[in-house]
């Protein structure tokens, strides 16, 4: 039997292979707290820690072995972990890994000469070095560098590797702020809004879902962000509101919490997602959330029972490539490519022309997105309100990370109906 330390490499390995082999996220294989530590850090660091093992070896093994090596460095360079400690239990994961003597001995040594080499040193073209330092694809930087400029672009990558502060959102229909940090050990945490405290850097997630408070429906995870994106809508009490793309739910349950005389649609396209945003709402005691499958491009969707009648308002928080909360979900980097983005923009606007036939004269729309990248924000709304004269800008566009490094890198814009 593994022991525990063992063990739970052996998880943040295999989590990292199902990552490589088929872009699972890392956040949803219910890791261990060091585990997830491990996974999400290699993860983070991937194109530096390939870069790394290419300056030591001649040819590079297999992707297991490759992916031992990477948890192996990173423990040496960018964790507490000691190096003999670092090299002996990456040693044992290629045995308990079963692959081969030879590849123990390879990365024995291959780790022996990091330790003596040291890190390697960059090239000294800019884009290609903010990309490997930083773990950004080349293509990404550079688009980076053409749109923010290089000084804004590098910052934007760096900001990449750090861990994204956590928040929890109280349920104020059952609780205060302060009682809920109370209990749960965050007294003299920040509290924002009188329902957002901040979750401590030293405070393991898997304890606070494990308390007795978060089975009551006291609090859910939810940065602030989300909050400054739902005020654009502009909740008035009796409103008839749609959640167009609403999983995970959060907005939606948010909603909620703030006026329980809101009527609330919360739909989603995958009947999988649907069935956990049930769960948050039982979770919380929501009784005015009414949670279905719907897919918002559908031809007839106009013909479904709950879409029957227009609403006073509507959330639009679209797919989208996940630039802004890189940090807290470094998979989402790997997966784009420009013509990932050039897709996810033509989704995006045919889900906002799509959602916009259910607004009510006089009523609000809400796009919204994870990203600031300019062809899934500006462009789209651009682009719309000059196809759509009825509608218009209501108020500038909301950026909540470029007011608090804290908040994740939403976009808003809040469009009025004529």
């Amino acid at each position: 039997m593994l022991d525990e330390s063992l063990k739970e490499r052996m998880e943040a390995y295999r989590v990292l292979l199902l990552w490589q082999k088929e872009g699972s996220f890392i956040k949803e294989s219910g890791l261990s707290p060091f585990a997830m530590e491990l996974a999400l850090g290699v993860c983070r660091r991937h194109l530096y820690l390939q870069y790394f093992i290419k300056s030591l070896v001649k040819k590079l093994p297999s992707l297991e072995v490759c992916t031992v090596l990477e948890l192996g460095i990173f423990q040496m360079f960018f964790t507490e972990v000691p190096d003999h400690a670092a090299v002996a239990t990456t040693v044992e994961l290629i045995k308990a890994a079963n692959l081969g003597e030879g590849s123990a001995r390879l990365v024995n040594a291959v780790l022996h000469a990091a330790r003596r080499s040291g890190q390697p040193q960059l090239p000294p073209q800019r884009v290609r070095r903010v990309s490997i330092e930083n773990s950004v694809p080349e293509w990404l930087v550079r688009r980076w560098f053409d749109i923010y400029g290089g000084d804004r672009a590098e910052a934007m990558a760096k900001a990449t590797l750090e861990r994204g502060v956590e928040w929890i959102r109280v349920n104020l229909q059952k609780v205060s702020a302060p009682v809920v940090a109370q209990k749960l050990g965050l007294t003299g945490a920040s509290i924002l809004y009188d329902r957002y405290v901040q979750v401590p850097e030293e405070v393991k997630l898997k304890t606070l879902l494990e308390s007795d408070s978060f089975a009551k429906g006291e609090f859910s995870l939810q940065n602030p962000a989300a909050y400054l994106v739902v005020k654009l809508l502009d909740l008035k009490p009796g409103l008839k509101v749609w959640d167009a793309c609403a999983a995970p739910g959060g907005k939606s349950a948010l909603m909620a919490e703030m006026d329980s005389s809101l009527d609330i649609l919360a739909s989603d396209v995958s009947e999988n997602r649907v069935l956990k945003m049930h769960d948050v709402v039982d979770r919380l005691g929501l009784t005015n959330v009414h949670v279905e499958c719907i897919d918002v491009l559908a031809e007839g969707v106009s013909q479904e029972d709950s879409l029957s009648s227009k609403f006073d308002r509507i959330l639009l928080d679209v797919p989208c490539s996940n630039m802004g909360v890189i940090a807290r979900r470094p998979e989402a980097v790997y997966r784009l490519s420009p013509d990932s983005i050039k897709e996810l923009t033509e989704l995006q606007y045919s889900l906002l022309e799509s959602a916009s036939k259910k607004l009510a004269d006089g009523g609000i729309l809400v796009y919204a997105t994870c990203s600031p990248d300019p062809d899934e924000t500006t462009k789209i709304i651009n682009r719309f309100v000059k196809a759509h004269p009825e509608f218009k800008k209501r108020g500038p566009a909301v950026y909540p990370a470029n007011d608090d490094a804290r908040f994740d890198g939403f976009f808003a814009q809040a469009l009025l109906k004529n």
